[in-house]
């Protein structure tokens, strides 16, 4: 049975469509859930690590103290060679754990915006050429170091990045869900402004069941891709 630890920074940030792909494998699922205790397990119980985002800055480690062993957490699960895939703020929580600089992006991103795939050597992942995926964040970060660049958009250079077999890192949403999206704007709809890749409320909404699907599947690949380090080890 696969062992999956969730590291959850808000309550209507979820898993999302990741639940059901979980639940199909008989997967074990336990979760840290910062909004209300911040204890983490052993990494020798865990074989994934899905890191998931939140409205916080992976910068606010003197406003939210539980940041700094969350990241030495996160930095362990890379080096041991554990499967990690983080979203969103998850991949700057990443990123920042390795080393990599965390800052406020050109523009903010909130919305269906497609993201395009950087051409990769053969065995790092594999994203579609493009994707219509849903974004919802303000910072950005730098690449670490060693890392393989993976997607970009027009607004945000660096949208996901591969490191080493086993870690992941996305900036933008494949779990999301329409409930996702109406969690999303009933605790963040003060994010929502003017600006070029900003959408309106009626445009998150109305996007149809099969954007959910195209980027519900994209999920589904790279958690495969990950899941092999497991099957590989085993």
């Amino acid at each position: 049975m696969m062992r999956v630890h969730v590291l959850q920074h808000a309550p209507f940030e979820g898993l999302g469509s990741i639940a059901a792909w979980l639940e199909a494998r008989q997967a074990s699922i336990t979760r840290t859930r910062f909004f209300e205790a911040h204890s983490l397990p052993s990494l020798n119980s865990v074989d994934m690590v899905v890191i998931m985002g939140g409205p916080m800055s992976a910068n606010d480690e003197d406003a939210l103290p539980w940041l700094i062993p969350e990241k030495r957490f996160i930095r362990d699960a890379v080096s041991r060679g554990i499967p990690t895939l983080g979203i969103c703020l998850g991949a700057q929580l990443i990123a920042s754990a390795t080393g990599a600089r965390i800052y406020r992006n050109k523009v903010k991103e909130i919305g269906w915006f497609p993201v395009r795939a950087v051409p990769t050597a053969a065995g790092s992942l594999r994203l579609p050429r493009e994707c219509m995926a849903f974004h919802w964040h303000g910072e950005t970060f730098d690449l670490p170091e060693g890392a393989v660049h993976l997607a970009r958009s027009e607004g945000c250079e660096n949208q996901a990045f591969q490191l080493g077999r086993n870690v992941i890192g996305l900036q933008f949403h494949l779990e999301t869900t329409r409930e996702s999206v109406a969690a999303l704007l009933g605790n963040c709809r003060e994010d929502i402004a003017p600006g070029p890749y900003i959408q309106s409320e009626e445009a998150l909404r109305s996007a149809p069941l099969s954007s959910y699907r195209e980027v519900n599947d994209v999920m589904n690949e790279v958690l495969t891709y990950l899941a092999r380090v497991i099957h590989e080890g085993s």
